[in-house]
């Protein structure tokens, strides 16, 4: 239901999984096992966590500008701190490490080797990311999420 905000949420720095596959029941007993806040937009999924006592999130709003906004008020009415700076893989989660231009020639189109200078890839996928227009973007949205 979220999976574009899940990536969003990674590479604005916060660990977040997305639970593809599996009912309800095996995501709120991931989420308690874990320490998690489940984020959704299913009303019945949301009132049964809060049945459990599961920490849950309905994320409504059609854009996820607006989706940043409904999380925004949730995170200031919680203890879950937002900092924003070492992102995390967008497809995976895991970390990402400096990597540079010479590791990334051949990976990537040779205008964005000559464009940009810091590049990152992912330890487990092997993605690779640089800070382009999306960024910027993304950037936007964290502040969304620092409410300003």
């Amino acid at each position: 239901m979220l999976g574009t905000l899940a990536r969003k949420l990674r590479a604005l720095g916060l660990d977040t999984a997305y639970y593809k596959s599996g009912d309800d029941g095996g995501l709120l007993s991931l989420a308690e096992s874990s320490g998690r806040i489940i984020l959704t937009s299913d009303r019945g999924l949301a009132a049964r966590a809060a049945g459990k006592g599961a920490k849950a999130v309905l994320v409504t709003g059609r854009s996820d500008g607006e989706r940043m906004r409904v999380l925004a008020r949730a995170l200031r009415g919680s203890k879950v701190p937002f900092a924003p700076g070492d992102s995390f893989c967008s497809v995976c989660g895991s970390t990402l490490q400096r990597v540079s231009k010479a590791e990334v020639s051949g990976k990537v189109p040779p205008a964005v080797v000559l464009r940009h200078r810091l590049f990152f890839m992912c330890a487990a996928c092997g993605k690779i990311y640089w800070r382009g227009s999306h960024w910027k973007r993304l950037r936007a949205m964290a502040l969304i999420l620092r409410g300003g």
